[in-house]
Formats: structure tokens, sequence, C-alpha cells
């Protein structure tokens, strides 16, 4: 249930309740006030009548009676032990209070009738409820406007957030201030966060970024100076490693790129398979590749995808490289039949949970059974799948062994005219 729909209920629940309160407590107030004065109207009456009745022998126009026949039986007993007193009784006639005490071997008795008070008491119960429903049919509505208000600035504040968790650390909530309001509390306590945590990240960029560029010259000097050196196994060791330092500088510079949003995507119609079955091979690498009955356009043609082949490329050989690196053969690359969809899989460990759980984080590797590496193959597939618009997905296989589902966006061929 929404939270403004709690906040109403609560508001109807907490009037009902003070409502049903305050009836209940006037109500036994004007009870026992009515019972009280009746009671002590009955004894006076009754003095009254017993007064004449010593005098004169009879009890007429004193509004009592001897051995009346409605008597409570209690009030018939206690007479005639020689005690008065008083009770409240319902009888054929109504509600009434009577009195009673003895008078010369008979019984004399008062009754007083209640039936019109108690009338008015069960008149002021209605309008007590009655001023509750409309109560609450003034206050809910408030009660509703001010819970939505309140709903939509926590879903603001919500949608805000998952924002920044997705990728946009310029969201801000940008709530006003407002003394003792803790939502405005709330909303000022996640744009710090999300302020703080932009100026890191981005400080870690900034920084991945100079290390890259500040390498990148020494490092082109160092490549030219290892081809220099003389044929021999230690040389071969050298160049093997300048490679390797080389490829790393230029991933950390993709990289760079990729987190300042430079990578612009250069779209172009394409048939997967053979795009996939180009770029398999140019990895050098033993691929099983299996392409699926592709669907095909009201013409018949083979239905096209429009992408950015350098791109793509980029992707699928990083997803081929690691799962030889970290799985175990056959690496299988499948193009689906709906003609957008590649799936890199192997035969290894699996993604480790970190993986899977938070996607690909540079410079680690997740478990000891996947192998050693810096972690940049898959968060740079990752990075330029957003750039062509696709979304790549890691799972692990029912059977054992890592997938990595790569699925390019529908999308029209532009319009040329």
């Amino acid at each position: 249930m929404p939270l403004r729909w709690r906040i109403a209920a609560l508001v109807a629940v907490a009037i009902c309740a003070v409502v049903a309160a305050v009836g209940l407590l006037v109500h036994h107030a004007s009870r026992d006030r009515e019972l009280t004065q009746a009671r002590e109207s009955a004894r006076t009456t009754l003095d009254r009548a017993a007064v004449t009745y010593a005098r004169s022998g009879t009890v007429q126009g004193t509004g009592a009676s001897l051995d009346a026949s409605g008597l409570p039986a209690g009030l018939r007993d206690l007479a005639a032990r020689g005690r008065q007193g008083t009770e409240y009784a319902t009888d054929p006639a109504g509600p009434a209070m009577w009195a009673a005490r003895p008078a010369g071997g008979q019984v004399l008795s008062v009754r007083i009738d209640m039936t019109t008070t108690l009338r008015d008491i069960s008149a002021l119960d209605t309008s007590i409820a009655w001023a509750g429903a409309l109560t609450t049919a003034a206050v809910l509505p408030l009660g509703v406007i001010s819970a939505g208000r309140m709903s939509r600035r926590l879903r603001s504040a919500a949608g805000t957030a998952r924002r920044i968790a997705g990728g946009d650390l310029d969201a801000r909530i940008d709530a006003a201030p407002r003394p003792s309001d803790e939502i405005a509390e709330i909303s000022t306590a996640v744009d710090t966060m999300a302020a703080a945590l932009q100026q890191r990240l981005r400080g870690e960029q900034r920084f991945t970024a100079d290390v890259a560029h500040e390498l990148r010259t020494p490092l082109m000097g160092l490549v030219t100076a290892a081809e220099l050196l003389p044929d021999g196994q230690a040389a071969g060791y050298v160049r093997d490693r300048v490679r390797v330092l080389a490829a790393l500088v230029e991933d950390l510079l993709e990289i760079s790129r990729l987190d300042a949003g430079a990578e612009e995507a250069d779209l172009s119609p394409s048939h997967l398979g053979p795009l996939a079955e180009d770029i398999t091979a140019r990895t050098g690498l033993p691929v099983q590749l299996v392409v699926e009955n592709g669907e095909e356009r009201e013409d018949g043609e083979e239905r096209e995808v429009w992408t950015d082949p350098r791109r793509l490329e980029r992707i699928l050989t990083n997803l081929i490289v690691n799962a030889h690196r970290h799985g175990l053969a056959p690496v299988t690359v499948t193009v689906a039949a709906d003609g957008r969809t590649v799936t890199v899989r192997d035969h290894g460990p699996g993604y480790p949970e970190g993986v899977l759980r938070d996607g690909p984080q540079r410079f680690r590797t997740g478990s000891r059974e996947r192998g050693t590496g810096h972690g940049l193959g898959l968060t740079i597939a990752s990075g330029q799948a957003q750039v062509i618009g696709a979304a790549l997905e890691f799972a692990n296989a029912p059977n054992g062994g890592a997938r990595a589902i790569l699925r390019l966006p529908d999308a029209e061929p532009p319009i040329h005219g």
C-alpha cells in the first residue's frame, strides 16, 4: 500500500479512535450524572412520602405507592429487612429508578421514569457519532493531501537516488531547506552524498587518465628500444612484457574516454552473422561459432542490425579473450535467431558472485579460480556496449561455465532525404 494511503488510513483510524473515546467518556459521564440525579430525586420523593404516610396513613399525591407490583425483588427484600435503598431497573414500562423503604408492614416505593432521559443520552451519542464522521470527512482530505505531498517528495528523492545509482552523478534533489523537516534532511543528505561520490569518482577518473597519458610517451620509447634489442630469450621476454604494458596503458586510456563520455558510435547496417564470423576469425583463438537461422524481413532478406562494427569487434574480442584467459575450452559464440543477440560462453568455473551482482569492476578479477588479470576487459566491453546502446549481461550457465549475453538494440535505419 502506498505511503499516502497508509497515512490517510492512520489519520482516519486516529480520528475514529478519538471520537470513540470521547463518545464513551461523554456517554458514561452523562449516564452516571442522570442516574445520580434520578437516585437523589427518588430518595427525596420517598422521604416526603414517608412523612405524609406517617401523618395521614395515605400516600396519595406524593408520587409514591404501597406494595407496587413492579418493585424490583431486591428492593422488596431490602424493605422486608427494615432497610431502604434505590435500584435502577427496566420493566415493561421502561427504564426507571426505584426507591423503597418499609412503612407499617408494607413497602413504600417511588418510581422515577427515565425513558426520556436515556433517549436524550442516546441522541447525544448519535450527535457525537455524526460530529466524528463530519470531522473525519473534513480532516481526512487534508491528511491525504499532506500525505500525498510527503509521498511525492519521497518518491522524488528515491528516483534521484536510483538515477545516481545508475550512473547519473549530476542528479540532485535540490530540496528547499525546511527547519525540522526530516524529508528535507534526507534530501540534503542524498545530495551531499552524490556530490561527494561524484567528486571522488571524477578524481579517480582524472588520476587514471593522467597516469595513462603520462605513461604513454615513455612507453612508446620503451617499445621502440625493446624492438632494437638483439634476438634472444631475454629480449623476447622483454618485448612480451612491454607489449602487455602497452596494451594495459591503451586499455586505461580507453576507459578514461568511456568515463568522460567522449566516445560516440558510428552506426551502420550490418548482418550480425557474417560480422561475428569475421570478428571471431580475427581473434586468432579457437572459437566454435554457431549462427542460428536468422529472421527475415518481408522482402526475404536477412534482418540487419544498426551498430558500430569496430566497437562490436572490441566487445566480442574482449569477451572471447576473457573466456579463454579465465575459463575453459570450448569457447562458443552463438548468434541467436533474432539476429541481434550474441552469446559468448566458456566451460570454466563461471563468473564470480561479485561480477554477477555488481558487474565488472576494473582491477578486480573476482575469484582465484578465474585466473589472473587486470579486470579491464569486461569493464571496457560493458562501456562500449553502452556506447552502441546494447545491453551486456553476465550469467553462469546451469550446467557450468560463464555466459556473456550481448543484446543489440532494436533500431530503425536513419531516414535520408
